[in-house]
């Protein structure tokens, strides 16, 4: 059993830099591979960011040279850094987290990211 949980969304001006908590807790046993996603309205959930146990990372095409994730294992806690944001971020952002079998995910309530002028 994992708790996923979001923070760190809000409103940031075109051009900007805004910075997203996930935290997994609960029954965490083991350090995970965890990833970002978002979904904009009308649109599919896409896959902004993930990053392994051990620390590799793999991004979306939309947002290579602009987002940086990266984990604090002994929190739990993957951070996604995000610059140069426009108004295509704008989105609910989602965190992802595996857990101790294939198959075993959760996902967090979602975080909003509104990028406006």
């Amino acid at each position: 059993q994992v708790q996923v949980a979001e923070s760190g969304g809000g409103l940031v001006r075109i051009g900007g830099s805004l910075r997203l908590t996930c935290v997994a807790s609960g029954r965490t046993y083991n350090i995970y591979d965890m990833g970002w996603y978002r979904q904009a309205p009308g649109k599919q959930r896409e896959l902004v960011a993930t990053i392994t146990h051990y620390g590799s990372t793999n991004y979306g095409d939309s947002v290579k040279g602009r987002f940086t994730i990266s984990r604090d294992n002994a929190k739990n806690t993957v951070y996604l850094q995000m610059n140069s944001l426009n108004s295509e971020d704008t989105a609910v952002y989602y965190c992802n987290s595996a857990g101790d079998y294939p198959g075993e995910n959760y996902w967090g309530q979602g975080t909003q990211v509104t990028v406006a002028s």
